[in-house]
């Protein structure tokens, strides 16, 4: 898991209140500006938490005045009409607050519910499930948190933490073998991956010394083979065909880890609400 710096959080939210609020927000400036006001945000169907300091960012930068209590967590498993969290303060802070904290929490709760449900698919096997780069632009580090949250592992941040060599590299550098020495001069201290797309390119890498093979789009009977063959030797990590309805069978194979990319960029938004209470 990344670490979560307060300036990342400030920054993903201070850029989205900007583009929602804009010169004013006209609709806020309706109400009395004394006013202060109660809501609670109720979730309205299964999901785990993730967001909740993006949540609080988006309010608080607006009006420290405004004092948010949660009944959750990151990471807690919640059910429709439980009751998250309630907010009081200045009515027009928490209305113009409201849809940017809103689609944090509703979006970084999505990216964390479906990491979830693809660890309880491979539960039992040792197989791990991974993230990818495929983020939304601007919000990697958020997005892996959630990740996190969902009980997922995080793969490279960036193109900064750790060698992956794909085919576009090793057609570049000449060979796998020339990309993997380069990397291994010039990163020592960096995972050093490389991406295979068939058994010679595999049996290539394990004799170069890579610490992980991405075996790309390999059907269900050649990741057997190159588990049987290359367990122990370098660590395997499947990738390409993964859903729902794959990722087990992936699993079973014995390969140590499982890359995803639906996890972070075919999520579907988390339904919350927000709602005033009466006195």
């Amino acid at each position: 898991m990344p670490d979560i710096h307060q300036q990342t959080i400030h920054d993903n939210v201070s850029r989205a209140l900007a583009e929602d609020i804009g010169s004013g927000d006209c609709t806020a400036s309706l109400i009395p500006e004394n006013t202060q006001m109660t809501t609670r945000v109720i979730a309205r169907e299964n999901a785990i938490l993730a967001g909740t300091e993006w949540f609080n960012a988006a309010f608080q930068t607006l009006n420290s005045k405004i004092d948010i209590r949660w009944f959750a967590g990151d990471g807690d498993e919640i059910k429709p009409d439980q009751e998250l969290c309630r907010l009081t303060g200045p009515a027009r802070s928490i209305l113009s607050a409201e849809r940017t904290g809103l689609n944090f929490l509703q979006s970084l709760s999505a990216t964390a519910t479906l990491a979830g449900a693809f660890v309880t698919a491979v539960s039992g096997t040792s197989a791990k499930i991974l993230d990818t780069r495929k983020t939304i632009p601007g919000l990697r580090v958020a997005q892996k948190y959630a990740v996190s949250c969902g009980g997922a592992l995080n793969h490279r941040v960036g193109l900064f933490d750790a060698i992956l060599i794909k085919e576009n590299h090793i057609s570049a550098a000449g060979s796998i073998t020339k990309a993997i020495q380069m990397a291994a001069e010039l990163y020592p201290q960096l995972l050093l991956e490389v991406e295979v797309e068939n058994m010679a390119e595999l049996a290539e890498a394990v004799t170069t010394n890579a610490q992980r093979a991405l075996l790309d789009n390999f059907p269900i009977e050649l990741l057997r083979q190159a588990v049987n063959r290359y367990s122990g030797r370098i660590e395997l990590e499947a990738s390409g065909g993964v859903n729902l309805q794959t990722v087990r069978a992936i699993a079973e194979t014995g390969v140590d880890y499982i890359s995803v990319g639906e996890i972070t960029k075919n999520i579907k938004a988390i339904d919350f609400s927000m709602r005033f209470i009466q006195d």
